[in-house]
């Protein structure tokens, strides 16, 4: 392997007469640059990148219009800790909670409570906690043992409940998935139950395939449990890509604060919220919900404010922004959006199933992501990965990765469809497939492995 040079060369164009145009890449210049200069360097570096509008692996948002561009130009210098100096901004937050608090059914917006958050990973952390010192609480009112306490999850879990578990000592307990139970659904649900269960995940969007986990069977399973052994078990609903689909698509779907279970809930306002990367949004069903000494009080800002998100210093830009794409699209443009989004999903899906090599695990009907696998003895001579390493040679980041541990044999390819993602897109997608497919078959021995590129897992 070739050594990786250390030097960075700029165009000669660029810097003033007698400044040098060769840098390291890993010290400090001695001296300023023109801004010319600099620039230079940093853009033709990110040129390296792919192409958002044709990767496929990410949920995250990377197209908005030229006024949010504007907007997001004229706020980015916003802090949104510091509530004092950006009150507007501050009531701007108040507004998108409430508003996403409605659009799943809070029973009272005004008598619940929510925040934004870097993305969902730190929402998700969010409802953890407060889950878990919910338990404690009673735990001690009762004086009992707040030890050893526990999370139930699917097996397909996102690797963010995995972190919450090890960063706050709680034990995971992870319902395997099946083909005959493709998601946590409240099947042997009372194997994994006990009185040190803090509470139970279910997933709106399941990462490695779109999937709804259906939150109401679960919250049925709980309610026998608990009429069985006293055991009651709050939901919180990882909605980091269906919370701003369901509402739109699936309105008649009983999956939210409909469901009295449900203590509370997350979504990402940078994925299907259609906002720059990073947003996201947790909302509790009641002010109860969250303890009280989970929020924290500080003054030295200028005036005493209360802050709840883990990250201190944030960007207020991004709040801005989803405000702005409520008032921008409203409901109807929401769920024309998504709609558009979900019949692309399910016109690939169509048609990736007709290939010959695969089949499908779902179809895109729930969040417009869909999944495959390939069919037995379908490809004696290549793999999804060979094919992610070709379609990646088109432009074309589709990521194959294996299913989780207690299905970790079988691989599987998956499609994300956001906003940008047109027809005539997905045409181009299905013919390079179906090059790419035709090519590896007509292989009389099986690619080399050393230095394929094997497509990545993204949330």
């Amino acid at each position: 392997m070739a050594k990786k040079q250390e030097q960075l060369t700029v165009n000669p164009v660029f810097p003033r007469p007698g400044d040098s145009d060769d840098f390291s890449k890993y010290k400090l210049p001695a001296d300023p640059m023109l801004p010319e200069a600099a620039y230079q360097i940093v853009h033709d570096e990110a040129m390296l990148d792919g192409n958002a509008r044709l990767n496929l692996a990410t949920f995250v948002s990377t197209t908005m219009d030229d006024q949010a561009s504007k907007l997001y130009a004229e706020t980015f210098d916003k802090n949104m800790i510091d509530k004092d100096e950006y009150p507007a901004t501050a009531e701007i937050e108040d507004r998108c909670w409430k508003i996403v608090a409605d659009l799943w059914h809070a029973p009272n917006p005004e008598k619940t409570i929510g925040t934004s958050a870097i993305g969902s990973s730190e929402a998700c952390m969010l409802g953890g906690l407060a889950l878990k010192r919910r338990w404690q609480q009673a735990r001690r009112a009762e004086g009992k043992s707040t030890e050893k306490p526990n999370i139930i999850m699917s097996s397909a879990v996102q690797v963010v409940w995995e972190k919450f578990a090890n960063y706050w000592d709680v034990e995971p307990r992870y319902v395997p998935i099946s083909l005959e139970h493709k998601t946590l659904d409240g099947h042997d649900l009372e194997k994994y139950v006990d009185e040190n269960t803090i509470g139970l995940v279910a997933i709106l969007g399941v990462t490695y395939t779109g999937m709804y986990e259906p939150v109401k069977e679960i919250a049925a399973a709980l309610d026998k449990i608990e009429k069985k052994t006293g055991f009651n078990v709050p939901i919180h609903v990882d909605a980091a890509s269906g919370g701003f689909i369901a509402p739109f698509l699936q309105p008649e779907l009983e999956w939210d604060f409909r469901i009295k279970r449900v203590h509370s809930i997350n979504t990402s306002g940078h994925k299907y919220g259609l906002v720059y990367p990073g947003l996201g949004w947790v909302v509790w069903r009641k002010r109860e919900y969250l303890p009280d000494d989970l929020i924290f009080k500080v003054s030295y800002l200028g005036g005493e404010m209360p802050t709840l998100a883990i990250n201190f210093s944030r960007p207020g830009a991004q709040v801005l922004l989803q405000y702005y794409a409520f008032m921008r699209l409203g409901f109807e443009g929401y769920r024309e959006v998504q709609a558009r989004c979900r019949d692309v999903a399910q016109y690939l899906a169509k048609e990736i199933g007709k290939m010959g090599p695969f089949k499908l695990w779902n179809d895109g009907s729930d969040i417009p992501v869909f999944a495959w696998y390939l069919k037995k003895n379908a490809s004696p001579n290549w793999d999804l990965h060979d094919l992610s390493s070709l379609l990646r040679q088109k432009g074309w980041q589709v990521p194959s990765y294996p299913m989780p541990d207690d299905m970790a044999e079988l691989t599987v390819q998956r499609v994300v469809v956001r906003s940008g993602l047109s027809f005539d897109l997905a045409d181009k997608l299905l013919e390079d497939m179906r090059s790419s497919v035709d090519y590896l078959n007509s292989l009389e021995g099986p690619l080399p492995k050393e230095g394929r590129e094997v497509g990545t897992f993204a949330h």
